[in-house]
């Protein structure tokens, strides 16, 4: 049934049948099927002049008065796949003879009885009225959705926004694809319909040929890659119908979001960002629990991920500007790709703009080549910020993980990405000496300003003091906590003497008030040192990991 579409049971609940008190004498359980139109007539050969969803109009003359002429005559109209015979019973047909009804029930065709007379045009004016009607709806409805569209992208969306809403809108899934058929994004109606399949899930098990029914929409464009002359191809917008069937509407409201993609993709050249942001979703969902780990190494193969049977590498890069320039992403994205190429190991790459973030998954052919294979990701990495025109990113690499574990690795490398030091100057950071950093950036996260006031309070009357007063005593005590309280290695490390080492941290111990040869008091001071760091943001420097 198409979505708003009338129905026969709809029909009759609608005044003028109501009146002629219906009785349903087979197919009840079939009243749900479309009513396309409407017709009233009378002759034997009634089923010939209809085209299918037709609800007819009777009153008997054209049945026949024999058995085997009224059941060709319902066959007939069943075969035509008309929506329903309603028959009005009066002084030419009494009471339905049976082999109509056998018929009618053996055909699987509903079929209604009016005890009353009823004026049969004002049954197909009303019917008519509320086609319209409901077809005006979706009208509004469509341009409703194009106008959304529209808003989306003046308020600085782009073409993922667009595409969800005409997903929402058919309440089916919705791909957008190169003219050679490469996937650039898929997207699904949100909430999702029970028991729909991932639109990854749809793409990959997509005949070559489509879906009957389906609606392809090409998205015009110029270049050398789609063909040239005003007629080019720039990329194909595809709905299926798996969860409901389409209506024209549907083309109608495609045909629009299609000129305005086609826009979209001109002025932003963003193919390669659209593909990233697909594979970016995806990897998020995993590293979220979206997905079900059964249904994620199909669905990364669809995304042309195909790793062998050695563990995964979750890795995230996190760009050392806290906002890409809009037009950033794309360059971005197309250069951290070349440079990938060049790698040697499969690997996934997207991007996530709301945290600002570039997932990945690496598949390695063994455990012990993690390391290696982090270095040259990570320099893979730094390359293409820099062709992109970047600083050097900070990159974290997780931990070796199957796909049950893959998700929880990179959901916590994406945490030590944020806690991780920006600038970076390293190469990369494993995420596994991170584990403190992330504790403290999640409870600055919290937004309650326990860290800073656990800063304040630890070593407050320190950082007081290295405001005003020389020589700063901060770095005596970071090097003292790094060297494990060892004072003669402190001292080599601040290239002073004991004398002098001794005497700084007498000064450190009055101003704290505390012990430092106290584990207890290292603890509490090495945790306020490196949470300082997390309080007031990225810019005041970063951790070590």
């Amino acid at each position: 049934m198409e979505p708003h579409t009338i129905t026969v049971a709809r029909a009759l609940e609608l005044p003028a049948l109501r009146r002629g008190l219906p009785e349903v004498m087979a197919a009840a359980d079939r009243l749900h099927r479309p009513v396309r139109w409407a017709h009233a007539g009378e002759v034997p050969n009634i089923a010939d002049l209809l085209k299918g969803g037709e609800l007819l109009l009777t009153t008997g003359l054209g049945l026949g008065c024999r058995p085997a002429e009224q059941r060709a005559f319902v066959r007939r109209l069943a075969e035509r796949d008309i929506a329903a015979l309603v028959v009005e019973l009066g002084s030419r047909l009494p009471t339905l003879p049976a082999a109509v009804v056998d018929t009618a029930r053996s055909c699987g065709l509903p079929l209604v009885q009016l005890h009353r007379e009823v004026p049969f045009v004002a049954v197909t004016e009303e019917i008519h009225t509320e086609l319209v009607n409901e077809h005006y709806a979706l009208l509004r409805r469509a341009e409703d959705v194009h106008r959304r569209c529209t808003e989306v992208l003046l308020g600085g969306g782009g073409v993922p926004e667009v595409l969800r809403l005409f997903a929402d809108f058919t309440g089916n899934p919705v791909f957008l694809q190169t003219p050679e058929g490469r996937l650039l994004y898929a997207a699904g109606p949100s909430p999702a319909p029970p028991g729909a399949a991932e639109p990854l899930q749809v793409w990959g098990g997509l005949p070559a040929a489509g879906l009957p029914g389906s609606v392809v929409v090409d998205v015009p464009g110029n270049g050398p890659s789609h063909g040239p002359g005003p007629g080019a191809v720039r990329a194909r917008l595809s709905v299926p119908p798996v969860n409901a069937p389409l209506a024209p509407v549907h083309r109608i409201a495609a045909d629009r979001a299609a000129g305005l993609l086609a826009v979209v993709l001109l002025q932003a050249r963003q193919e390669e960002e659209l593909a990233a942001r697909g594979r970016g979703d995806f990897l998020t969902d995993l590293a979220e629990g979206r997905l079900e780990v059964a249904d994620a190494p199909a669905q990364a193969r669809v995304l042309g991920f195909r790793p062998g049977p050695g563990p995964l590498l979750p890795v995230v890069m996190r760009p050392a500007t806290e906002l890409v320039p809009a037009d950033g992403w794309s360059a971005l994205a197309g250069a951290v790709r070349k440079e990938l190429a060049a790698v040697g190991v499969p690997v996934l790459v997207g991007v996530r703009l709301p945290e600002g973030r570039v997932p990945l998954l690496v598949g390695l052919r063994e455990e012990g080549e993690r390391d290696a294979v982090a270095a040259r990701v990570a320099t893979a990495l730094r390359a293409g910020a820099s062709r992109a025109g970047l600083r050097p990113p900070v990159v974290v690499v997780g931990g070796t993980a199957t796909w049950a574990t893959a998700g929880a690795e990179l959901r916590h490398a994406g945490e030590a990405a944020e806690a991780a030091s920006s600038p970076s100057d390293r190469a990369w950071h494993d995420s596994r000496h991170l584990a403190v950093d992330v504790l403290l950036w999640r409870l600055r996260s919290r937004g309650d300003g326990e860290l800073a006031a656990f800063v304040d309070r630890v070593i407050g009357p320190l950082l007081a003091h290295d405001r005003v007063s020389r020589p700063a005593l901060l770095p005596t005590l970071e090097a003292y906590l790094a060297c494990a309280g060892r004072k003669a290695e402190t001292a080599r490390e601040l290239h002073v003497n004991r004398q002098t080492l001794y005497d700084r941290l007498g000064r450190i111990g009055r101003l704290l008030g505390a012990d430092l040869e106290d584990p207890g008091t290292a603890l509490a001071v090495g945790l306020a040192l490196r949470a300082r760091h997390h309080v007031g943001g990225r810019g005041r420097g970063g951790v070590d990991g």
